[in-house]
């Protein structure tokens, strides 16, 4: 058998919450190709109507910390510069703005973020 100190596969899990056990969005961890090798990316989406409720921070921590327990030392995240309630999600878990950015005439400006673990 193998073994190995880091994890080997990454993937987005459904959020859902417990009281009405109904699926609100994803959060997880994806290789999007963008970042440096074992440095995956945090993903969210959740649905509008459960926005603002503080969901996408307690997912993104769970995940965090099964990231942190599983090896990863470094992570990154990508918003685009209006989204300010993501970004602000982004910075209360823990993640620095960089200066690399990407520019899309169409939606917009991405920033990318990091966080150390």
């Amino acid at each position: 058998s193998i073994r190995t100190n880091k994890v080997w596969s990454t993937g987005l899990l459904a959020v859902e919450r417990k009281a009405s056990r109904d699926v609100i969005g994803y959060c997880g961890l994806v290789d999007s190709g963008r970042g440096a090798v074992g440095e995956p990316e945090l993903a969210f989406e959740l649905l509008r109507r459960t926005w603002r409720q503080g969901y996408a921070t307690e997912a993104s921590l769970a995940v965090l910390e099964w990231a942190r327990s599983s090896g990863y030392e470094d992570l990154w995240a990508t918003v685009w510069d209006w989204n300010t309630a993501s970004r602000r999600v982004l910075a209360k878990v823990g993640f620095t703005e960089t200066d690399r950015k990407e520019v899309d005439a169409v939606h917009g400006t991405t920033l990318f973020t990091t966080i150390r673990l």
